[in-house]
């Protein structure tokens, strides 16, 4: 019962993530039929963002009645997380010298979402709102507002910083490889895979060392590292750029030795044996130190 009702969850995320994510048909409906002048009234101008406003009431109001306890906060999450998708994508597509942050915007919410559909498929019983990654920490909140507040303050008064295309496309290609190797990593680790670092090792837990595990021993942490420096290297933003490399390797490198503790005392000699042959995969980070008899 467990089981059905976590996939249960994984499948009102993607439907609720893609309610949200049809606030994107409003502009469409503009672009396609905007010779009629209704369309044209009602869909441009503060008329559009109320429209866009109206839907979203709309939906969230279908959710509320559909919907009940733990399953609505679900799906209110990952409809809010498409409904940013959506917005990111419109800003990308505008006219506009916003679209950098449009980039962003998609790249966050995905990142978010995708964090919560891929544990419903590979690890349905650790399942739960934590999953989303939204409330991490009030570090990674501060850390987030941090860089709305650096980008809009940057493009105000030094809008000319915000229009370097080319490293906004360097960002671009470290947030996609960073996330695709994190998600890589999660897919390969299947169950073994959990956002909160284990004290006990489970039966089913065995020390995975194939796929990007041959390669990095902790590749989502390199994704999600590369993947958190990407966006502020895509937003331009050069204080955060700093901020977020030296607050993410900190969080990674105690991160990480306190990993390897647990898989020490899981694996023994076989972890030991592993940790010789490949590397943690980010900058400077070798892990714990183990004395093997």
């Amino acid at each position: 019962m467990a089981g059905n009702k976590l996939a249960l969850e994984g499948k009102i995320s993607i439907i609720s993530f893609l309610l949200g994510l049809g606030v994107v048909i409003i502009p469409l409906i503009r672009t396609f039929a905007g010779h009629l002048d209704w369309v044209f009234d009602y869909l441009t101008g503060v008329r559009g963002k109320i429209a866009i406003a109206v839907y979203i009431a709309v939906v969230n109001g279908f959710m509320l009645i559909i919907y009940k306890g733990p399953i609505y906060k679900v799906a209110v999450r990952a409809c809010f997380l498409g409904f940013t998708f959506g917005c990111g994508l419109i800003i990308s597509f505008s006219q506009t010298t916003w679209t950098h942050f449009g980039w962003y915007l998609c790249s966050l919410s995905f990142f978010h979402y995708s964090e919560y559909l891929v544990t419903a498929i590979i690890n349905p019983r650790s399942l739960s709102l934590d999953s989303f990654l939204l409330n991490h920490s009030v570090e990674y909140t501060v850390a987030a507002v941090s860089s709305w507040v650096e980008f809009t303050v940057e493009k105000l008064t030094f809008p000319e910083l915000k229009q370097l295309s080319w490293l906004s496309l360097v960002g671009l290609v470290m947030v996609l490889c960073g996330d695709f190797l994190r998600k890589s990593a999660m897919l390969t680790a299947g169950s073994n895979f959990n956002h909160i670092v284990q004290n006990e090792k489970a039966q089913s837990h065995v020390l995975v060392t194939d796929g990007v595990y041959a390669f990095f021993r902790h590749p989502s942490y390199v994704g999600w590292f590369y993947w958190s420096i990407g966006t502020q290297v895509m937003l331009c933003n050069p204080v955060c750029i700093t901020g977020y490399t030296m607050a993410s390797w900190r969080f990674f490198r105690e991160r990480i030795e306190e990993e390897e503790l647990s898989l020490f005392h899981f694996f023994g000699e076989d972890y030991v044996e592993y940790k010789k042959k490949v590397g943690t995969g980010l900058p400077f980070i070798s892990g714990v130190r183990i004395n093997s008899s």
